[in-house]
């Protein structure tokens, strides 16, 4: 099998009722990088999706009675053909959403752990045995796969948000519906492709592109049949989908935005400190849920602390993505360099310098940028950039600085420098988010196993580790009387 670039398959084509299907319609996808076309992909419509639907009823009475042994064995081929394709998948996500091709070389592994983790948990997926108050009653819960997941996934991880969804959905033995992100198709068709080849039956993972998702999806949220929705991406939508869901009772997973505040206390190791931001807001040119988006450093080494970060930033490579040298990419979309340039601006009209940076360039790019002296009312602190801006503001207490940074209607990720153990935990506790780095600023650490996710208006329930098998999985008791 090859799947490069050129290939039919994963040009044009969506995988749904059995087959590689060609659609009346299809649509571009263009290189951020230099905006040049590099394929068009299959448009599905909402009666493609009826028919996804029923061919995923089939495959579910098959795939669900699989022992779970052998979903593993699958799972595992499954993985081993993503790093036999590593390279091609890596240039492929480049190619598709602008993220520098050393980055994607690594997200094909992260990828890859997810598939890897779930075939190894396969097996261990039982129930208990449950006494009872009744001497003659035997107790047991059972977990049985939830059944017909759908799955929307965004363009900024395209191989890593799929795989963090499927895998575990494939282990429990539930089939799965994907819509890709338009942006980013192309990853989701080749791993469906791999998919088949480490065989998967068919049908336990379709994928339909559209460029019509509200009116794509309206099938899956009026199904009964479809038990589960799983979506990673904006909080509006996040919300529209939560509601919609409720009329059929669907069991909902989201992981929406995210505004994480990174603190830094004045007995913090700065140097460090400085890497750890830049590290965690320029990855994918700030394009991730995670990233640092407000920096709060404490007043006695705001001065020292700004130079390091300004100096660090400085230093980062802006160029193609393809690359082996590039730090910072393109942004993926008009839109999204729009949105960071009237942030930026706005900061400025308002006081805030920029240290370094805050110029777009020539396409899509946009300079690694240090802002400090940034007002409170600036829209860059209170909502999410997802670009490569990171606005420094100066606290003087702890108190202040937890106020600061629990004030959002955000909860996913946030990061804290200090070398005191009681402020660490103190400020471990008090951060309202799920997922909290002390010293660390990328805390989940690329880890299949950890929980991922956050509080408040970034989402419901929990990816990776046990907690997101468990988002696939329905408890069923069995009680049972013996004869007397």
């Amino acid at each position: 099998m090859t799947t490069l670039l050129n290939d039919p398959v994963t040009r044009n084509k969506a995988y749904f009722d059995g087959e590689w299907r060609s659609t009346p319609k299809t649509f571009e996808v263009r290189h951020p990088g230099n905006g040049e076309v590099i394929g068009a992909v299959a448009d599905c419509t909402p009666g493609d999706a009826e028919r996804a639907i029923d061919a995923a009823e089939v495959a579910l009475k098959v795939w669900r009675n699989v022992t779970p042994y052998e979903r593993g064995k699958v799972l595992r081929r499954w993985h081993d053909l993503l790093f036999a394709h590593q390279e091609e998948l890596a240039r492929v996500m480049t190619l598709e959403m602008g993220k520098p091709i050393t980055e994607t070389r690594g997200e094909v592994a992260y990828a890859a752990s997810f598939i890897e983790w779930c075939a190894e948990e396969a097996g261990r997926i039982a129930g208990e045995r449950i006494t009872l108050r009744a001497n003659h009653k035997r107790g047991f819960s059972a977990a049985e796969p939830v059944g017909i997941v759908y799955a929307v996934t965004p363009w900024n991880f395209p191989a890593g948000m799929i795989t963090r969804k499927a895998a575990p959905a494939l282990a429990a033995g539930c089939v799965m519906i994907l819509k890709p992100a338009e942006l980013s198709p192309m990853t989701a068709l080749m791993l469906a492709e791999l998919w088949l080849e480490a065989g998967g039956p068919p049908n336990t993972l379709q994928v339909l592109p559209t460029n019509d998702a509200a009116t794509f999806t309206k099938p899956f949220m009026e199904d009964q049949r479809v038990r589960k929705i799983t979506f990673t991406g904006s909080t509006p939508v996040g919300k529209l989908l939560y509601q919609q869901s409720a009329k059929t009772m669907k069991r909902i997973s989201l992981e929406l935005g995210g505004h994480a505040p990174f603190l830094v206390f004045d007995d913090a190791d700065l140097e460090k400190a400085a890497g750890e931001v830049v590290a965690s807001k320029f990855r994918n040119a700030g394009q991730t849920c995670i990233c640092t988006n407000r920096v709060y450093v404490q007043r006695g080494v705001a001065d020292e602390f700004t130079r390091l970060l300004t100096e660090k930033t400085a230093q980062l490579k802006l160029g193609d993505p393809l690359a082996n040298d590039t730090n910072v990419g393109p942004v993926v979309e008009q839109a999204g360099l729009d949105k960071i340039k009237a942030q930026v601006q706005d900061a400025l009209a308002k006081g805030a310098k920029a240290t370094t940076g805050g110029q777009a360039t020539e396409g899509l790019y946009f300079q690694p940028t240090i802002l400090t002296n940034v007002a409170p009312d600036s829209v860059i602190l209170r909502e999410e950039t997802f670009g490569p801006v990171a606005p420094v503001v100066v606290f003087d207490t702890e108190e202040e600085a937890l106020r600061l940074a629990n004030d959002s209607d955000f909860g996913l990720a946030a990061y804290a420098y200090t070398r005191d153990l009681s402020r660490a935990w103190r400020v471990a506790e008090a951060l309202e988010y799920g997922i909290v780095g002390i010293n660390d600023g990328l805390p989940t650490g690329n880890a299949p196993h950890v929980p991922f996710g956050g509080m408040k208006n970034s989402g419901l329930g929990r990816e990776g580790g046990h907690w997101g098998l468990d988002e696939y999985l329905e408890t069923k008791f069995i009680g049972m009387a013996l004869e007397q």
